[in-house]
Order: structure tokens, then C-alpha cells, then sequence
């Protein structure tokens, strides 16, 4: 089943429903990086079904999904109304080839770019977190929004990843 844009909003928003945002956000590449810690390229690189993304895979999404928020929140903090251009993140996995990453280089660019992404957010006059985008998909995505979406995200594939780890087919 395909979702709507709003659908994926809604879904996403739910993995953080009751969370701190910003704990989360500061937490999770040390989460990935235990998740991983001691699996064999085997484990790291096996998906749980055809067309499934493998935990190598997933990490390395995340530090691209990084890259793509380092932009997003750069370019609506300083102009507010900003278009915001959606990726195909299944495009993006095939063009840079996620299932040959160095799994160790994409924590790492994750652990990297999320401090910086962090440090500029606790930089900026927070009146700037009303500002907003506007996604093409998905409509007014203000700063706040986009850090609880993003919170989201991160347990939405932590838990993904979790689930990989320990063998559950269902990840």
C-alpha cells in the first residue's frame, strides 16, 4: 500500500508522540551506533524480505536523510516560504549504491551532521522555528515541525533496525 504524503506525515509524527524531540534527536546516532555494535557483515547487510532495506541500508539513509535536513532547515530559517523539493529515497539508494556504504563512514557523517544540524537550531532566535517551507508533497513544513518529523523518523528506522538485529522478520 502506498501512502498519501499526509498518511507518511501522520505515521511518522506517531513513533514520537509523547517524546522529547530534541532527546531524541541528540540520542539517536549513539542508538544506531549501539544497534549495530558486534553484527556480522552478514546481519548488517542481509534485508528481512526482497525489495527491504538492509540495516546498512538504513543507516546510511538516515545520514542522507541528514544531508537533505541540513538544507531543508538552512534554507527555511533564512527565508521563510521557501520551496522545499522532495527526494525519491528509493532513487537515492539505487543512484549511491546503500548496499555497498562503509557502514562506519555513515554513522559517522549521521553522528556529524546531526551535531551541526543540532548546533545551528540552538543558534538561531528561536522565533525562526515558526518559519516555514513549503514541500511540494507534503505542504507548510515550519522549522518545529520538521524537528519532531525528524525525530520520527529517526525511531521510525531505529526501531527498523532493532528489529533487524535481533532476527525479527518483520522489520
Amino acid at each position: 500500500m502506498i501512502e498519501t504524503p499526509q498518511q507518511y506525515t501522520n505515521r511518522i509524527l506517531s513513533f514520537s508522540d509523547g517524546r522529547d524531540a530534541w532527546t531524541v534527536l541528540r540520542s539517536s546516532p549513539g542508538r544506531a551506533r549501539e544497534l549495530v555494535r558486534g553484527l556480522t557483515p552478514t546481519q548488517i547487510s542481509q534485508p528481512s524480505a526482497p525489495g527491504r532495506w538492509s540495516i546498512l541500508q538504513i543507516v546510511t539513509h538516515l545520514a542522507d536523510c541528514e544531508v537533505v535536513a541540513a538544507w531543508r532547515l538552512r534554507a527555511i530559517l533564512a527565508e521563510d516560504g521557501v520551496t522545499l523539493q522532495p527526494f525519491d529515497q528509493n532513487a537515492w539508494a539505487s543512484t549511491f549504491r546503500y548496499e555497498k556504504a562503509d557502514l562506519s563512514a555513515s554513522l559517522d557523517l549521521f553522528d556529524i551532521l546531526r551535531r551541526a544540524n543540532l548546533r545551528l537550531l540552538e543558534s538561531v532566535d528561536p522565533a525562526l522555528y515558526g518559519n516555514a517551507g513549503m514541500h511540494q508533497e507534503r505542504g507548510r513544513e515550519t522549522v518545529e515541525h520538521l524537528i519532531r518529523l525528524y525525530a520520527g523518523h529517526d525511531l521510525n528506522h531505529l526501531t527498523q533496525i532493532e528489529r533487524l538485529a535481533s532476527g525479527s522478520p518483520h522489520a
